[in-house]
């Protein structure tokens, strides 16, 4: 789940990162009555999840009451253009209301996780305010990185040399340490993906200031997180988003295409890679689906419904990677899951890998699905069977 800037800012707040005086608004009039209750210098923010918000004219000064009614209404009246991010654009529903800094300098600091490396790394760059990818290429000398060792945890040692190594103004020194610490605890705390300042602002009066939140949740943590629902419930999810949602798979684990090959894989690498195959062999992808880590049979079904209920697909190709999971036991699930679905029924080709695989085939053999051997293989088959 990816947060709106002011959610963002919010976890900030709780984790004590400094941010901006804000307001949260949905309407012209709303922001007109908070900077007449509040008057000084502001900035209105369209509130979506795509990039380039001031190269698009949705980030706009007020300095009155007045000003901002009339900014607001102009950043609301039309959506956000489609850009690389969304080729669809995205509609404005709300808008924050943030004191407008003095900056006298802008920095760079994220977490991640490094999956080469197993690990969440630190990035600190003294180049903020643009694409972290940008900096990469024009900048790589400034990227100073630190993966943390989780059994030991975060240190304020660990700031203090990425400050250093980054080449961060000395003005960024001494608040720099406790606002990395934060970013580390949130990460865990939330089980983010991603958690991003850019820019982390150095204000002309000495203050470091967070002017910007990107906060990325993996879906399989939110259940420790009732508080959030609310929030997911408001965020801007298209239909396909809302079936994965739907189904518990992720948001973003499933999306349709208008063929009539149906897919499935454990694995966002291993669907795609399956959708690879199925068009090598000559056929027409009907999806995108990535049951994720688990394919027992109440899974498995949400996943067959989620595309023969949705999706142009008139046979399902299902490939699984066992792992540590028993091959024998998802083919269980997967004969489980299709007597117990009330969909229509369509051809299933299965590729089951891994630990007891051919029992697993036998399984389903005898249930009378196809099993085969290699995805290739599975892809061919699939595609014949839709012809």
């Amino acid at each position: 789940m990816n947060l709106m800037e002011h959610q963002g800012k919010t976890l900030f707040r709780d984790a004590g990162i400094p941010v901006p005086r804000s307001h949260h608004a949905r309407t012209p009039e709303e922001v007109g009555s908070f900077i007449d209750a509040t008057p000084g210098a502001w900035v209105v923010k369209a509130q979506v999840l795509m990039g380039g918000r001031g190269k698009a004219g949705k980030i706009k000064l007020a300095g009155d009451a007045s000003q901002g009614r009339a900014v607001a209404e102009e950043i609301l009246a039309t959506p956000m253009p489609p850009n690389r991010q969304n080729p669809h654009g995205e509609p404005i529903r709300s808008v924050l209301v943030e004191e407008r800094l003095a900056i006298a300098h802008e920095a760079y600091c994220a977490i991640t996780v490094d999956r080469a490396a197993r690990k969440p790394v630190l990035i600190v760059s003294r180049f903020g305010g643009m694409d972290i990818e940008e900096v990469a290429e024009r900048h790589p000398e400034s990227l100073a990185k630190f993966y943390v060792d989780t059994a030991i945890g975060y240190s304020p040692f660990i700031g203090r040399e990425l400050a250093y190594r980054a080449g961060l103004d000395a003005g960024y020194h001494r608040a720099f340490p406790a606002i990395a610490g934060a970013l580390y605890d949130l990460f865990f705390r939330y089980g983010a993906k991603l958690v991003e300042i850019n820019p982390l602002a150095l204000t002309e009066d000495g203050r470091v200031v967070a002017s910007d939140a990107k906060v990325e949740l993996d879906d399989d943590a939110l259940h420790r997180h009732p508080e959030l629902s609310e929030w997911r419930g408001a965020l801007p999810l298209d239909e396909d988003e809302i079936l994965a949602t739907g189904a518990g798979v992720g948001i973003r684990n499933f999306r349709r295409f208008p063929g009539n090959v149906g897919t499935m894989a454990n694995g966002a690498g291993l669907a795609m890679a399956t959708m690879d195959a199925v068009s090598n062999a000559g056929g027409h992808i009907a999806n995108f689906l990535d049951v994720g880590g688990g394919a027992n049979a109440q899974r498995v079904r949400n996943c067959y419904e989620l595309v023969v209920n949705n999706t142009g697909a008139t046979v399902f190709f299902v490939n699984i990677f066992g792992g540590i999971t028993r091959g024998d036991e998802v083919a269980r699930g997967i004969v489980d899951a299709m007597r117990q679905t009330t969909s229509r029924k369509i051809p299933l080709v299965i590729r089951l890998t891994g630990t007891n695989e051919a029992e697993g085939r036998r399984i389903l053999a005898e249930a009378g699905m196809t099993p085969v051997e290699t995805m290739d293989e599975g892809a061919r088959k699939a595609v014949e069977l839709a012809s």
